[in-house]
């Protein structure tokens, strides 16, 4: 699976291979062929989410998935993740835990919503916080690391 960094040098080269990590486990049993993660600032993700959600605010990760039709067989673009780099740094220091962990939620999270989870029922969330924990706990990566 192909891993496209846009502006990646915003992140160490660890930071950039503990993603990585992130992003196979969540694929873990997906025919995916590649996803695109760029980093943004906030006025970029505002015009982002106000221009394809309608929602003019500043957020911490977007994903914009490729559709699912494909040929048989053929394995998958899963489409491109988006997040505000500024926004992740706040949260890790408001959450009290490492820029690193924040990265690998917010990839996370978005990963799942590029693999069709979503959040907007009471059962959706509940599935994708079990599945962002459990990818984030097997790969060592908990709430308080520092």
């Amino acid at each position: 699976m192909e891993i496209y960094w846009d502006d990646s040098d915003v992140l160490t080269s660890v930071q950039v291979e503990m993603l990585n990590r992130v992003v196979m486990e969540c694929v873990n049993d997906v025919d995916a062929s590649e996803v695109s993660i760029s980093f943004v600032t906030e006025d970029e993700i505002q015009g982002l989410n106000r221009d394809y959600r309608g929602v003019d605010s500043a957020t911490d990760v977007l994903s914009f998935p490729v559709g699912n039709e494909f040929a048989v067989g053929a394995k998958r673009p899963l489409g491109d993740i988006v997040i505000c780099i500024a926004i992740a740094r706040r949260q890790a220091e408001e959450y009290g835990h490492s820029l690193e962990r924040e990265l690998a939620f917010l990839v996370t999270h978005g990963m799942l919503h590029l693999l069709g989870l979503d959040h907007e029922t009471p059962e959706d969330e509940a599935t994708m916080r079990a599945t962002q924990t459990k990818i984030l706990t097997t790969l060592g990566i908990t709430r308080m690391q520092q």
